[in-house]
């Protein structure tokens, strides 16, 4: 298998399979990057001719009696050598480079590239220069690398979407983790993945469709950067007849690129919402824009919430009122929870699968309960001196690349957040955890199905040390997603979880339980 390349989902999948062979207990396929190797070590899997592998080198461990080792070794020789076939059972076609797929797909707009990052720039810029847009999905990309395939989209009119860009629809078509939405008058422009999911989905909620939604990548409104994609979607949008509304959303933009994204919505006229996080607005500012047709949202729910009552040419201020509401209704049941804790109980834990949603969280977490610890964290004094242990209150983000190199996303693989869970479940101080599930293209076909039961199993941990473990869950997703919306509210509502409607009330709700167990 010299010179063979195979992706962590097919890796994760493979590994997943030889767990069900007889006579293995764990089992374990990685390539040996540095972070892979302190995973194994954390399992009890790491091998001392592991810890001679280079980030080039598939590590294959596995656990279990001579017999099933045996046998599992004969079933990966047989997933990794096997052809890839097609549903009809004929074999894939797999152009081997770029202009062998173009010169098959004469007609392509858009390339996808997914490779490791040390040749995704390479990769991006020949399909820029065949005339393609580019969704970039990979990470570990430098920036200047970035920044010289923005200007060249820029220059030549096409999009460069990241690197790291996890979601995109265009024209209708979902692009990495995007959901199943409905196509609609509001223009999405997002520097973040679960950010634009998170609104979409409110959106369909909310009965309005998305005309188009662009993923631009986490560092496009750095000051590196200087949001040049950014600023391109938003002209497109603008010009584009059938989009009515358009939201703009990054997590912890550079102050100028926020002046300038203001100053190019403002200048074209066309009613949009604000969600940059970091960047919240006060009571003057927020009235200020909203004369100009801008409306500056605090959350990702007030964002949809806000697009939908522009396109609905409705009283911006009956947002307001409903978050208001919401929040009343969260602080009742916040108040029939809080009597179940013990008293050392004091700590919010969340684990994160969106790096926008646990940034979101520890948003609203923090002007309610104080400072919160993360290995991405809003202040760098409290970053996690080990990212695998919490202290105080505490939001892990297992999106980030020192989690994600070398194995599947934790939208697609939840083996990693188990793990958090069950360890998390074992700390007496902890009161709650905060859980993202996310659904749609790309992710996993079915979270309940794993997180349900783990979710059982750490609040029996909790309970037999005479404690009761509140779990909150978010689910980030539509009816119309293939994972099945309503089953997994229920499963995850048998599990005794709590289902909120959004990550934005799944915090406010957290906090409050823990701001009223301080008090009392």
């Amino acid at each position: 298998m010299t010179s063979r390349y195979f992706d962590s989902v097919t890796l994760m999948n493979i590994a997943r399979d030889l767990q069900d062979t007889s006579g293995i207990e764990d089992a374990a396929l990685l390539m040996g990057t540095d972070a892979n190797k302190g995973l194994l070590q954390q399992t009890d899997l790491l091998t001392e001719e592991a810890e001679g592998a280079t980030p080039n080198d598939l590590i294959i461990t596995l656990k279990g009696n001579k017999k099933g080792i045996k046998a599992a070794l004969e079933r990966v020789e047989s997933l990794l050598t096997r052809p890839s076939r097609t549903e009809s059972g004929t074999q894939d076609y797999h152009p081997q480079t770029l202009r062998t797929a173009i010169r098959a797909q004469a007609d392509a707009n858009l390339a996808v590239v997914s490779v490791a990052g040390a040749y995704a720039a390479a990769e991006s810029m020949d399909a820029l220069r065949a005339g393609l847009n580019v969704l970039l999905f990979s990470d570990n990309v430098p920036i200047e690398d970035e920044l010289a395939l923005k200007r060249y989209a820029v220059e030549h009119d096409l999009f460069l979407m990241g690197p790291g860009a996890g979601t995109s629809i265009l024209n209708g078509v979902a692009l990495g983790f995007a959901n199943v939405v409905p196509s609609g008058p509001v223009g999405i422009v997002s520097a973040a993945g679960t950010g634009l999911q998170e609104v979409s989905c409110i959106l369909a909620r909310e009965g309005v469709g998305v005309s188009q939604g662009i993923g631009v990548g986490g560092r496009d409104l750095s000051n590196e950067i200087d949001g040049l994609m950014t600023l391109h979607a938003l002209k497109a949008l603008q010009d584009d007849p059938d989009t009515e509304v358009i939201v703009a959303i990054s997590k912890i933009p550079s102050p100028t690129v926020v002046q300038k994204i203001l100053d190019r919505l403002t200048a074209r006229g066309k009613p949009s919402v604000v969600i940059f996080m970091g960047a919240s607005p006060s009571g003057s500012q927020a009235k200020e824009a909203f004369h100009e047709g801008l409306y500056l949202a605090n959350t990702l729910e007030e964002a949809a919430l806000a697009a939908v009552a522009l396109v609905r040419k409705e009283d911006i201020e009956r947002v307001q009122s409903r978050l208001k509401e919401q929040t009343q209704k969260i602080e009742s049941r916040a108040r029939e929870i809080v009597s179940q804790l013990h008293v050392d109980q004091k700590y919010l834990r969340g684990l994160f699968s969106g790096g926008t949603l646990c940034e979101e969280a520890m948003r609203i977490w923090g002007a309610e309960v104080g400072p919160v610890w993360s290995n991405a964290p809003l202040d760098t004094r409290r970053t996690l001196v080990d990212s695998h242990k919490s202290v105080e209150h505490c939001a892990v983000d297992l999106g980030e690349e020192e989690f994600t190199v070398g194995r599947p996303h934790p939208m697609i693989d939840h083996d990693l957040r188990i793990r958090r869970l069950y360890q998390e479940a074992q700390d007496p101080s902890v009161a709650l955890i905060q859980m993202d599930v996310v659904l749609g293209y790309g992710a996993h076909p079915d979270p309940a199905s794993e997180l349900a039961p783990a979710i059982i199993k750490a609040r029996d941990i909790a309970e037999k040390d005479g404690r009761t473990l509140v779990v909150v869950v978010s689910i980030t997703g539509t009816g119309g997603d293939p994972q099945g919306l309503d089953h997994l509210r229920e499963a995850f509502q048998k599990s005794g979880a709590i289902v909120a409607e959004s990550n934005a009330a799944a915090s406010t709700l957290a906090t409050c339980i823990v701001h009223l167990h301080a008090s009392t």
